[in-house]
């Protein structure tokens, strides 16, 4: 980089004076533009080329994370200092580090915050005596200057690891770095003991002296250009150590995180806990600087008669507790505590609360499930004559939970209090109660077991069918269920298995006789198998069309084919409801009218024609009603009129 050549920064001195000579000739205000115009363009030309700004372009992460490599910054334009947690309590530097790992080693001592930038304006709070392991990448030589405190270690990565410290040791020099590669330099600052701010800098570039760079010195001068800057501020120590719920968390789990892992996760678990298993409470106690609170009483308690333990250790699974209490003296560094049930088998919803030498700290309550006790039988259909137990197709299933699987009803186990229990097969197995089956039907199965237990999961239902033999019939059925680990056996009550034959005819009728503009209207065909029996929900019952007359269908198409019928199957009593809505966006036209309804499918099945009257609403008199009205009554009048006639001849 140059300066302007000799020459005209005289020419333009010569001006200026010039100018100076004139300003009697001119107005103040005058002059005033004249000379700024001047001066403004000789620095420009001059002197501000030779210092371009730097600018940031990595954020820098907080106190406690990783730390960031130095490759992640501009080059001679970010400054970074080592945030990562120090357990070891020696501040370090990599003097052997290549740039790409110069982090790696980088530790500080007693930094207590750092903000989120990474050039000129950054800031950062530290305890009295504290160590801030510094570094960056560059491609110039640099210094690191500071006005307070002091420099230690070798500069890491440099060329010949030169550093040299100030008399007063509050700058050091690094003057090996080759021009224009880019290079990991460090360094640890010592902050003062006295409370206060301070400033760090990092500063690049060469010396200009005359027309010729030099290597910067403390005879020669420091670099020109500040690349970067922190603002650090000095705390007394006993301005941290107290709980700051800011900067400390707590979280429920249901697992053991790693120690690896976000610690605590940030997020309370939505997941159940059956019986037997666990609840986690992972929290970290941070004072008001981010650092974890120095040791002290912890405890942790449960209500409901749950039983708690205090973890020593992040990342490790504790023991199950014996007691509703815990106590441990320990830091606010990464800790868990778990959570079992006081009594096996037996439902929990506990509250535990969390203190910090009587602080309290966290509150969580978390529930654990208790053995199943219950067995409840819903969404039961009609199973097929002389069908297998497994020969169910899943669009049953499908129409009435919205699950594509294979059942005729369905099991839903729960606790003593309420909380939906799954039931895979290493919890316990199903089995038909065999003093209820008949010759009718003759076996039950539940081969689909529930996983899950979230109120609207699908698979929270375990998924059964049974076997009908050659007669269509119904029995009163139960099944039962036993629970591996303690031979408790459940049976549900009796719930209506009924078997019959595929549709072989049908029937259609509404719900009302005649309907007025604007009604919801309800078409119920009734599908009976060759016997007269309500038909099973197995079979399809085809598509079908249907021609109803100023009306509109709300769950079916009128007017056209409707495939969809191709898959779908009776409700459990061999009927299907079709919803209509009354009119037209025209209106209609009152009277009677024969609708015509048709599915493919029943073998016997004649076309269904229900009959249904219409009416626009109001006032529907006629005038031959009105006409009939008049005639009534003038027959009424001449019948009095004649026994009046009567009672006068008697007397």
């Amino acid at each position: 980089m140059e300066l302007e050549d000799p020459k005209d920064l005289r020419a333009s001195v010569r001006k200026f004076l010039t100018l100076t000579n004139e300003r009697k000739k001119m107005s103040k205000t005058t002059l005033r533009k004249r000379i700024a115009l001047v001066a403004v363009s000789t620095l420009t030309a001059g002197v501000l080329s030779v210092v371009a700004p730097q600018v940031a372009s990595a954020n820098h992460p907080a106190v406690g994370g990783s730390n960031a490599a130095a490759t992640q910054g501009t080059v001679n334009g970010s400054l970074f200092l080592a945030i990562a947690t120090n357990n070891s309590g020696v501040a370090a530097t990599a003097p052997t580090a290549t740039l790409a790992s110069i982090h790696t080693d980088a530790k500080s001592l007693g930094l207590l915050a750092k903000d989120t930038s990474s050039g000129t304006a950054q800031t950062a709070t530290v305890l009295g005596g504290a160590k801030l392991s510094l570094y960056a990448q560059v491609s110039t030589d640099i210094a690191f200057t500071a006005t307070g405190g002091s420099f230690s270690g070798t500069i890491a990565g440099a060329a010949a690891n030169t550093a040299t410290y100030a008399n007063d040791l509050r700058s050091t020099i690094e003057a090996d770095v080759v021009s224009g590669t880019a290079t990991g330099v460090a360094t640890i600052w010592t902050a003062p003991s006295t409370a206060g701010t301070y400033t760090v800098q990092l500063l690049t570039g060469w010396i200009l002296s005359g027309s010729t760079y030099i290597t910067p010195s403390y005879t020669n001068g420091l670099p020109p250009t500040l690349s970067g800057q922190i603002t650090v501020t000095v705390v007394a120590a006993s301005a941290g150590g107290s709980y700051s719920a800011a900067y400390s968390a707590c979280n429920t789990n249901t697992i053991t995180l790693t120690e690896t892992a976000t610690y605590p996760s940030g997020v309370d678990s939505t997941s159940r806990v059956a019986d037997g298993g666990s609840w986690y409470i992972d929290f970290r106690l941070n004072d008001a600087y981010q650092q974890n609170l120095s040791s002290g009483n912890l405890v942790a308690t449960a209500t409901n008669g749950a039983l708690v333990n205090i973890g020593t250790d992040a990342g490790s699974t504790p023991t199950a507790g014996t007691a509703s209490t815990d106590v441990e003296f320990t830091d606010g560094d990464e800790q868990t505590v778990r959570v079992t049930q006081g009594t096996a088998g037996a439902p929990v919803t506990t509250t535990v609360t969390i203190t910090y030498n009587g602080t309290t700290v966290c509150t969580k309550t978390v529930t654990i499930a208790g053995a199943a006790t219950k067995l409840t039988i819903a969404n039961v259909g009609t199973q097929d004559l002389g069908s297998a137990t497994g020969a169910t197709p899943a669009q049953w299933m499908y129409q009435q939970i919205g699950l594509y699987s294979a059942g005729l009803f369905t099991v839903l186990a729960t606790d003593s209090a309420g909380n939906i229990v799954a039931t895979p097969s290493d919890y316990g197995t199903f089995s038909a109660d065999s003093a209820t089956l008949t010759t009718v039907v003759q076996g039950i199965t539940v081969p689909t077991l529930a996983s899950t237990t979230g109120s609207s999961d699908l698979t929270r239902f375990s998924l059964g069918t049974w076997s009908c033999g050659s007669t269509a019939g119904q029995a009163n059925v139960k099944i039962k269920f036993t629970i591996t680990a303690t031979g408790t056996v459940l049976t549900s009550d009796a719930f209506t298995a009924r078997c019959a034959d595929n549709a072989f005819s049908y029937t259609a009728s509404f719900d009302k006789a005649s309907y007025v503009q604007g009604d919801i209207a309800k078409l119920t065909v009734k599908f009976l198998d060759s016997k007269g029996n309500p038909a099973n929900s197995v079979t399809a019952i085809g598509n079908n069309t249907m021609s109803l007359p100023w009306m509109t269908g709300v769950n079916v198409s009128l007017g056209s084919t409707n495939p969809a019928s191709t898959t779908a199957v009776t409700g459990a009593d061999g009927s299907v409801t079709y919803t209509m809505t009354v009119g037209t966006t025209s209106g209609l036209t009152a009277g009677t009218y024969t609708g015509v309804v048709e599915f493919a499918s029943p073998a016997g099945g004649v076309t269904a024609t229900p009959t249904y009257k219409l009416s626009t609403g109001g006032d529907t008199t006629t005038n031959a009603d009105v006409l009939k009205s008049i005639v009534a009554l003038i027959a009424s009048i001449n019948k009095q009129i004649q026994a009046l006639q009567k009672l006068i001849l008697r007397r």
